[in-house]
């Protein structure tokens, strides 16, 4: 056994022991925002995967829960609100541990922006029904001004906020898809369990596309300084909100295929294909209600990445890594205020300025929410590669835990190789490069701190050791 000290006992200026495990769970299902996947990414991966779209969600689900055990080895070992990029440090070196908090940096700041646009798109779909349109500006800034005052605020107060609106947006999707296969008199869809026309190359293409349903599950591992009995809840909390949003994806997506089933519209040209099935199933102020529930959870997914985010730059900021104002916790909050200013400047400038220099803000969707995924990508290798090798040298890896690891970083490696071949259409193709060059100002950020600032680094490998807990 291996005894270490318990982190919470530090001064870290965060409001400990304030996250039930609901609370907790709420982060992880706030950043994956399931209701994101049926109201807009079930249509792209159909596009690829065809009748093959469930079977791509349930291998992204099985792959997924993999590299989730895999980041739970750390989770219940450490209590470090940038507990993966801590992890990659101990076990693949500082340099890895600054490149990979780099890139979960952007990853959760990048999909703000992304479901910020898809906030801004699904709410003028609702002012739509009503006969009006609002400027993307304003509504870009007010999702950006409510973002600010609850992650300001109380971290607690946006937890309990996104769980409600999220199982509240669930449970209407449910009761659609429920009625939708009900008037196809529950009938088993030959085409989708038989694979028609489904192409291994489609799955594959598809699987690239749905690992950004998932993407974010592990955010919960950011609030370890704040969370109740964090090596129980944490774990938890990545695992299940895995498992169950691919449960819900695998279930939705094949009621979706099946009742576009000889619409005049095929389901991957659909811009809201859950009002459509709301249309056709006569339930029109269900669609509605439904379309106001994917406003709702864009916005709690902005929510819950600035929430993770900013304390990934907290961290940072905290060993000095980045600038040390960013590391600063209000004192009366207790919430990472500066990092939270900043995170949500940049939240709102990035994509209004790519809109008024006249990109679309679809494509801003598209274009944004890609360069987010390489960074989740980046991190889920790397964690499945540190864990059987921390297990290594403590001489504890077993052929289990080989059996997640492997099929863990095989599975990532195909959605990174995708996206570098077949080449992309342009501007994707460029955009793997651009993130490469991200990846190289972290690492020359890494290389100049341990040359001008050696005890920087040792101090972060020190706050390493005293964030973790004692397990056999």
């Amino acid at each position: 056994m291996t005894t270490y000290s318990n982190s919470k006992k530090r001064a870290s200026g965060l409001r400990a022991d304030c996250l039930s495990f609901p609370e907790t769970f709420a982060q992880s299902i706030g950043n994956i925002a399931p209701v994101v996947m049926p109201s807009m990414n079930v249509a792209l991966v159909f596009a690829s995967a065809g009748n093959g779209t469930w079977l791509t969600f349930l291998i992204a689900t099985v792959g997924l829960a993999l590299v989730s055990l895999n980041i739970n080895y750390f989770a219940r070992r450490l209590t470090f609100p940038g507990t993966l990029y801590a992890a990659i440090a101990k076990s693949l070196g500082v340099t890895a541990g600054i490149v990979s908090g780099w890139g979960l940096v952007a990853a959760y700041l990048l999909t703000a922006m992304t479901v910020m646009s898809g906030f801004v798109i699904y709410a003028n779909v609702v002012l739509r029904e009503f006969g009006f349109q609002a400027p993307s500006i304003l509504l870009y800034a007010i999702c950006a001004g409510l973002i600010l005052f609850y992650a300001y605020a109380d971290v607690q107060l946006s937890t309990v906020l996104m769980l409600l609106l999220e199982l509240t947006s669930i449970g209407l999707i449910s009761i659609l898809a429920l009625i939708v296969w009900a008037g196809h008199g529950f009938a088993i869809d030959t085409p989708q369990l038989l694979l028609k026309d489904v192409s291994p190359e489609g799955l594959r293409l598809g699987l690239v596309l749905a690992v950004f349903s998932y993407v974010g599950f592990e955010s919960a591992t950011t609030l370890a300084e704040e969370t109740k009995r964090p090596f129980r809840s944490i774990p938890r909390a990545v695992l299940w909100s895995t498992v169950l949003s691919g449960i819900f994806y695998i279930i939705a997506s094949y009621i979706e295929v099946l009742g576009f089933r000889g619409y005049e519209t095929p389901l991957n040209k659909s811009d809201a294909p859950l009002s459509v099935l709301a249309n056709l199933a006569g339930v029109e102020l269900l669609g509605l209600a439904i379309a106001v529930g994917v406003v709702f959870s864009f916005f709690t997914c902005a929510l819950a990445s600035i929430t993770a985010g900013a304390r990934i730059l907290y961290a940072m900021g905290r060993q000095q890594i980045l600038h040390r104002s960013l590391g600063a916790a209000h004192p009366q909050n207790q919430t990472p205020h500066v990092a939270v200013i900043v995170s949500v400047l940049l939240l709102f400038l990035v994509p209004v300025s790519l809109s008024l220099i006249g990109i679309s803000i679809l494509d801003i969707y598209g274009y944004l929410g890609t360069l987010a995924t390489y960074g989740f990508l980046l991190v889920y290798v790397l964690i499945s590669i540190a864990a059987p090798l921390e297990l290594y040298r403590q001489q504890r890896l077993r052929f289990r835990d080989l059996a997640i690891a492997v099929p863990a970083v095989l599975f990532m490696m195909t959605p990174v190789v995708a996206s570098f071949y077949p080449i992309p259409p342009y501007p994707y193709n460029v955009l793997p490069y651009g993130f490469l060059v991200y990846l190289a100002i972290g690492a020359w950020l890494s290389f100049r701190l341990q040359r001008r600032s050696p005890q920087t680094i040792q101090n972060m490998e020190h706050d390493f050791e005293v964030g973790r807990s004692s397990v056999n």
